[in-house]
């Protein structure tokens, strides 16, 4: 019984160590082992200004060329949002304005709140 969890917490632990540090393992993976998981073989972090811009994150409204060249000691743009930004450009090819303002669109929306600002609840008050 002792043997059996002992192996599977080495195991378990082999799994979180390989996903903590996929972006140096996945490279070195072998192509049929890529192939069963596609998700795995597009990952490429963005962590600086000067990537996400790179990667045409960056446009005449958002504009990450001030943080670049002041030195902004940040690591750089929100990774999930990055992610849901890249992945709505990509899906309904779009460029990256439009891209932020759907998902902003989405995200008012989960919290009950229409594109031009305002509640949905009918109970709410925004007249005194």
């Amino acid at each position: 019984m002792l043997f059996i969890l002992s192996v599977l917490a080495f195991f378990s632990l082999l799994i979180l160590v390989a996903v903590y540090y996929r972006e140096r393992v996945v490279p070195h993976l072998p192509q049929q082992v890529r192939r069963f998981f596609p998700q795995l073989s597009h990952y490429t972090p963005l962590s600086t200004f000067a990537d996400q811009a790179n990667a045409g994150l960056s446009s005449a409204a958002f504009d990450l060329e001030g943080n670049i060249h002041g030195d902004d000691s940040r690591m750089g743009l929100d990774e999930q949002g990055v992610e849901e930004v890249q992945e709505i450009m990509r899906r309904e090819r779009v460029n990256f304005d439009q891209a932020r303002l759907i998902r902003h669109n989405r995200i008012l929306a989960m919290n009950g709140i229409d594109p031009s600002g305002m509640p949905l609840d009918s109970k709410a008050v925004t007249r005194l």
